[in-house]
């Protein structure tokens, strides 16, 4: 069984950054392809980014492009996302979820999903 944990969210101003880790255990991690998606109240989770499992490939939500870069450390099982220049409609429940598979922007598309991490973006 794939088990994702999230970890790096928190409060941070407008214009500010966190990095976001996703530690994956249990599964075929270097094969698996990595997604980001986020959850705001009263929202639909949205897609953010997404990683091929050898890291050549990524994709971006438009609203996070040139802000978020996706990344991947395959001996250490674990993807990150980096968010810079945060702003406070990026305000969500970041989760991270994986395939084994090819990247994909749907929900669905996923198998596991990890419990999320809260960020806040304070204007």
């Amino acid at each position: 069984q794939v088990q994702l944990v999230e970890s790096g969210g928190g409060l941070v101003q407008a214009g500010g950054s966190l990095r976001l880790s996703c530690a994956a255990s249990g599964g075929s991690f270097s094969v698996s392809a990595m997604g980001w998606f986020r959850q705001a109240p009263g929202k639909e989770r949205e897609f953010v980014a997404a990683i091929t499992w050898n890291g050549r490939n990524t994709n971006y939500a438009d609203s996070v492009k040139g802000r978020f870069t996706i990344s991947r450390d395959n001996p250490k099982n674990t993807a990150y996302l980096q968010m810079n220049r945060l702003k406070p409609e990026d305000t969500a429940v970041y989760y991270c979820a994986t395939v084994t598979g090819d990247i994909g922007t749907m929900e669905g598309w996923y198998d596991y999903w990890g419990q999320g991490t809260q960020v806040t973006v304070s204007s």
